[in-house]
């Protein structure tokens, strides 16, 4: 081999020539379709690897490096990329997969690599690369030693051929007591998980070990006993006499078929050689000066190491081609299959399908701010008003024990006639701003909850937070504003209330509905719980509640009148009681019917209830004394009283009807212009500016992906895609082979 090849690398390509000078043109065209051939194989591997899901049929080979640990392995990887970055450590610092891809850049003027599954690109400083592959190999704890779970790293470079490498976990004979016992055995496994077929061997051999105690190649033989796939690399050949190094590269006793190349590593405990060119130097000096390294079957230097691992790499690869597309093929048909049977071909990205959600999401929002307008709002707000005035006539009015004579005494006694001033003050003054506009944030959120809660959206919960988080901002924003105009609005209503004949009429047709509308819902309840206890069960427990609350009554009379009327004798006057002589029907003043009932009650024992029964009876018996005060209040709405506003003391529901109904309307007006307006308008365009344009693609992905049924769609779809680009590329590599093939076969004639 001349000398020459041996020692140099250009620094914008590698020799590819038998002897690396003299080349003719038609030579050089060869090595540029086989440059062509690897670096679009190499990209060809690259898709499969998104795609095959553990398909062996869908692999193509890489370079699989293994030897013992010091043996220069690691040397040799940095040699071959010109940089220092492989982590470094006195103990186990390889514990996971390396599968390093080199990518030759013939017109870029910077290097630099890349972390493709954890997002880091255009990395020029090889220390930072250095730094993060100790992390991730550190981020394996020392009791699991070693994952199978792979680092892909990407260098792109004009000093580096076009290749695919796998760096392993050294070999090691000693555990030491820091290391488990089975890591010997995992490091083995692992590494016969990766030196299977296709992939070619790399197997490093240190020259100053005998071969025949190299791990690396008593492993490579057991999966390739011929050697037809590896390549043998005698590292720190400085190290032997040249005769002896050059027996050990001809090597007769361990033959293998691709060969073996002899280099020379940086010295042990030295830093700084990361540059290609130091390797290069200390390489061409070395074997520059043992003429017996200049044999034709003689393969020394870094040069010589490329351009082996690249035409291997490519003939492996170019042989594997037919057997791809094939595989690729079969694969592609099956893929399209499903593709139309489960999609109908239907193409659908994540930013389509992002863009269709916020589409449904702002139009279902369109839909329910159409249907809540004014109207709408004035509705709910009387409802609220209504409920509002049950409860203050219900602390003020029904729960009073004389409400019975409240029609006859309300023009005439002044303490029913000043409740109605009291009612009015406790509905004007009880914060009705607040509790107006609190009950229309209420309900959009509510509604925006609704929206929410059903599909698509409920694969997306953050997203939905998101919605009710800016939409409650948009909300709070104008919030306090909305509550001082109503609250300044109605303030006059708090001093005084101005009732024409025509709202007075309409107050009062409010008031009965309200009045019988409460009557049907009590009725309602009472019926619900004859239904679930039993009118003739429920019966007995009233009648058993009515006992006892009329015993307590006597025994409490009882006790009253006996420490009352008659007091206790004095000590002196108390006399030992003498024994009566009075015959026994005289002495008993019980009649015969009385002594019976006592007997009974000394023979049987008091019956005892459920308590939960007990509170189902003490309700029905609330709810039927609230039906007969309702129904007295809805006949004195229709009475003669309730006529006019001059009964407004008597008709206190039609009065305070009234109000609630100025109350609205003055509600209604500001929540409409200051609250909802504002919010209908800005809500679309905060949904447009968060949810979508704000969001980066990996983002978007994410979201799309959220869903079960679009993430498989957007999978099956991206494999179809991926095996599509594969096809046309590999018939285009097997058009170019086909080419070459002809070409060679030319040349040869």
């Amino acid at each position: 081999m001349d000398l020459e090849n041996n020692g140099e690398v250009s620094s914008s390509a590698f020799p590819y020539g038998k002897n690396g000078k003299g080349s003719s043109s038609a030579l050089n065209s060869n090595q540029d379709d086989f440059m062509m051939l690897t670096k679009q194989l190499i990209e060809v591997r690259n898709i499969l690897k998104t795609v095959n899901q553990n398909c062996s049929a869908l692999q193509l080979p890489s370079i699989v490096v293994i030897g013992s640990q010091s043996s220069g392995k690691s040397s040799v990887l940095e040699a071959i990329v010109g940089h220092e970055f492989l982590p470094k450590g006195n103990n186990m610092v390889t514990r996971r997969p390396i599968e390093l891809t080199l990518v030759h850049t013939p017109n870029a003027e910077e290097e630099y690599g890349e972390f493709p599954e954890i997002g880091m690109k255009n990395m020029t400083d090889f220390t930072q690369i250095q730094r993060t592959l100790s992390e991730l190999n550190m981020s394996v704890s020392e009791s699991e030693c070693i994952s199978t779970d792979p680092i892909e790293l990407r260098i792109y470079s004009p000093n580096v051929p076009d290749l695919t490498l796998i760096d392993l976990p050294g070999y090691i004979q000693v555990i030491n007591r820091k290391q488990p016992p089975i890591l010997k055995r995992k490091i083995v496994e692992l590494c016969d998980k990766y030196i299977v077929e296709p992939n070619i061997i790399l197997a490093i051999s240190s020259a100053d070990v005998d071969l025949a105690n190299s791990e690396a190649l008593t492993h490579s033989r057991k999966v390739d006993p011929y050697g037809r796939r590896t390549i043998g690399v005698i590292t720190k050949m400085d190290l032997v006499e040249p005769e002896k190094g050059v027996d050990l590269l001809i090597n007769n006793d361990y033959p293998l078929e691709l060969g073996y190349v002899g280099m020379v590593c940086k010295p042990p405990g030295k830093s700084g050689f990361s540059r290609q060119l130091s390797l290069t130097q200390k390489s061409d000096q070395y074997f520059r000066n043992n003429p017996i390294f200049h044999q034709p079957d003689v393969q020394v230097g870094l040069s010589a190491l490329k351009k082996r691992l690249t035409t291997i790499l490519e003939e492996n690869m170019g042989q594997n081609l037919y057997g791809i597309v094939d595989a690729v093929q079969t694969e592609l048909e099956e893929v399209r299959y499903q593709y139309k049977v489960q999609y109908n071909d239907r193409h659908i990205t994540a930013e389509s399908y992002t863009a269709d959600i916020m589409d449904t999401l702002k139009h279902q929002f369109k839909e329910f701010s159409s249907k809540f307008g004014k109207a709408e709002v004035r509705e709910e707000i009387e409802n609220m008003l209504e409920e509002r005035i049950m409860d203050i006539c219900k602390d003020l009015y029904y729960e009073d024990p004389k409400v019975v004579a409240f029609p006859s005494l309300c023009l005439k006694d002044l303490v029913w006639k000043s409740k109605v001033d009291m009612s009015s003050a406790a509905l004007t003054k009880s914060g009705v701003g607040r509790a107006t506009t609190q009950l229309v944030v209420d309900i959009v959120l509510d509604e925006l909850r609704e929206i929410a809660s059903k599909e698509p959206f409920t694969y997306h919960e953050s997203t939905c937070n998101k919605i009710i988080d800016f939409s409650s901002k948009l909300l709070k924003k104008k919030f306090h504003t909305t509550v001082d105009q109503v609250e300044n609005t109605i303030k006059p209503l708090k001093f005084e209330v101005e009732c024409s004949d025509l709202e007075w009429e309409r107050g009062k047709e409010r008031a009965i509905s309200l009045v019988d509308r409460h009557i049907q819902e009590s009725q309602k309840k009472l019926q619900d719980i004859r239904s679930q206890v039993g009118r003739r069960k429920l019966r007995t427990v009233v009648k058993y509640i009515h006992h006892q609350n009329q015993r307590k009554m006597n025994n409490l009379n009882q006790a009253t009148s006996t420490s009352t009327s008659t007091p206790a004798p004095k000590k002196e006057e108390i006399k030992p009681k003498e024994e009566s002589h009075v015959p026994e029907q005289l002495s008993s003043p019980m009649d015969e019917e009385e002594e019976i009932n006592v007997l009974k009650k000394e023979v049987t024992k008091p019956r005892q209830y459920n308590p939960i029964l007990i509170e189902k009876a003490k309700e029905a018996m609330k709810l039927r004394k609230e039906i007969a005060v309702l129904k007295g209040r809805a006949a004195a709405l229709r009475s003669r009283q309730c006529t006019t506003t001059s009964g407004k003391s008597c008709c206190p529901e039609a009065f305070l009807s009234v109000i609630s109904q100025k109350l609205a309307n003055s509600a209604v007006m500001f929540i409409q212009i200051e609250l909802l307006n504002e919010f209908m308008f800005q809500f679309p365009r905060e949904v447009d500016n968060k949810l979508y344009y704000d969001l980066t693609r990996e983002e978007i992905n994410k979201f799309a992906c959220e869903n079960p049924t679009i993430r498989r769609h957007i999978e099956l779809q991206q494999r179809k895609d991926a095996l599509e680009l594969v096809m046309d590329k590999l018939v285009y590599l097997v058009r170019r082979q086909n080419e070459l093939i002809r070409r060679k076969e030319l040349n040869n004639k």
